[in-house]
């Protein structure tokens, strides 16, 4: 399978102040372009995309990145106990 070329229409922007990955875009190794797509398989050539960073430094940033995402989301709730 090679690139058809029906990526072009899926191509993602670079995001500004966060990474590829942590902005929801993938990345096909075949048609090497990285794009803004739902599925798990490139919808040009058929490989599966890479949904995580290859390099060592990368994953531990993005690794962070949803850490911190996570524990914003968490609340955690306050018990306050009243004695009388």
């Amino acid at each position: 399978m090679t690139c058809k070329g029906i990526c072009i229409r899926h191509k993602a922007q670079k995001p500004v102040g966060s990474g590829r990955y942590a902005s929801g875009q993938k990345r096909c190794q075949i048609c090497e372009i990285f794009i803004k797509w739902e599925g798990l398989w490139c919808p040009c050539c058929g490989y599966r995309l890479r949904t995580k960073p290859r390099n060592l430094k990368y994953k531990a940033k993005l690794r962070a990145r949803t850490r911190k995402q996570h524990e914003l989301k968490v609340v955690k709730p306050i018990t306050v106990r009243i004695r009388r």
